[in-house]
């Protein structure tokens, strides 16, 4: 199931691109995507330094987003908004793509899960409201379209990375390049695109003293069970 994202309405990118003087991150912006009669699967495009993976916890693991589902990509014409990036659903990665030329702008979701040929016609596209999905098997990923939306979805290792747009907005093939480009950021698409962490952030989950090592794992409220 497709959780809701706790995301900026993707309507006001614009008004806030405008207002705040078009501040965009340096991942993916105006880069080349991969052309669009290549395959969309593949491995991490990234062209820089590799981003420190202790750095991009933190960050990630600040925002409440598994750091395994941060993920940017390129478009011609697009760049990153910034003010579009945060955590979706439980700890999924949303951002949002805009190009000032032609004010067309597309989103990247990466959430836990799976595409099949079996729940892909029962998965809405991007955000949707229970319109009938119909799925096109391309290379490595799915074509999906419902009512006004469109999108190019590819299963990674217990993921999906998802570029959604409107059907009159960015095209299949610019839908589908991005997809192809989607990889974990590098070092200098990292600092542009995530905050640093907060001082002395945890990099790893914090254990919690108060769950008993068996049973349902409800909290243990004894006394001195948190130590």
């Amino acid at each position: 199931m497709i959780r809701a994202a706790r995301v900026l309405p993707l309507l006001l990118l614009p008004l806030l691109l405008v207002s705040c003087g078009t501040e965009e991150a340096g991942a993916g912006a105006d880069t080349g995507a991969a052309g669009a009669d290549a395959g969309t699967g593949g491995t991490d495009k990234g062209t820089g330094s590799p981003a420190d993976p202790a750095e991009l916890a933190a960050r990630a693991r600040a925002l409440g987003i598994a750091p395994e589902h941060v993920y940017v990509t390129g478009a011609p014409g697009f760049a990153v908004a910034q003010q579009s990036v945060g955590v979706f659903g439980g700890d999924g990665f949303h951002t949002a793509y805009f190009s000032q030329k032609t004010h067309a702008q597309f989103e990247l979701f990466v959430d836990r899960g799976t595409l099949t040929a079996e729940n892909c016609p029962k998965t809405q596209v991007g955000q949707g409201s229970g319109e009938a999905v119909t799925c096109e098997r391309d290379g490595d990923g799915w074509y999906r379209k419902a009512g006004g939306r469109h999108e190019y979805a590819v299963p990674r290792d217990g993921h999906v990375i998802r570029l959604v747009g409107d059907a009159n907005g960015p095209a299949r093939a610019v839908l589908r390049a991005a997809a192809e480009a989607a990889h974990h950021p590098d070092a200098a698409e990292l600092t542009a695109l995530l905050p640093p962490a907060p001082e002395g952030a945890a990099t790893e989950p914090v254990e919690r003293g108060d769950l008993p090592p068996v049973g349902d794992g409800a909290p243990d409220n004894e006394v001195g069970a948190s130590g």
